[in-house]
């Protein structure tokens, strides 16, 4: 399986570094864009295999980033990941693939990226 391509939405700079770094030592290929608008357009412009969302970002919130990425034909395939604080049942509602909560650790990390693996080589099957 080719190296995953990951978008990381994320206006923390602390954050989406260590999420850089964990996910490049886990053989991904990652872009980092600090706001909803700038994510949107480099998941339009070049459509990762996975795109990890912070809910609380400015401008376009993150919710409103995965409405957009769910429903445009480039993206709507796209591993959604939603990165967050809050509470995970506050988060239900969102169509998305999975949760990384905050704060988090390179194993949840690693966890998630095997997830991710394990549902992309069973679609590859079918």
């Amino acid at each position: 399986m080719e190296s995953p391509r990951v978008l990381v939405i994320e206006d923390d700079p602390d954050v989406s570094a260590l999420l850089k770094r964990h996910l490049t030592g886990l053989g991904c290929h990652v872009t980092v864009a600090d706001s909803g608008e700038a994510g949107l357009d480099r998941a339009f412009a070049d459509p990762p295999d996975m795109v990890i969302i912070d809910v609380l970002l400015p401008g376009i919130d993150g919710r409103e980033v995965i409405r957009r990425l769910r429903a445009d034909e480039r993206t709507k395939k796209c591993h959604l990941v939603v990165s967050s604080v809050l509470d995970p049942e506050d988060l239900v509602e969102l169509a998305t693939d999975a949760l990384l909560a905050k704060p988090f650790r390179q194993s949840s990390v690693a966890r998630l990226l095997d997830s991710y693996r394990y549902r992309s080589s069973a679609s590859q099957e079918e």
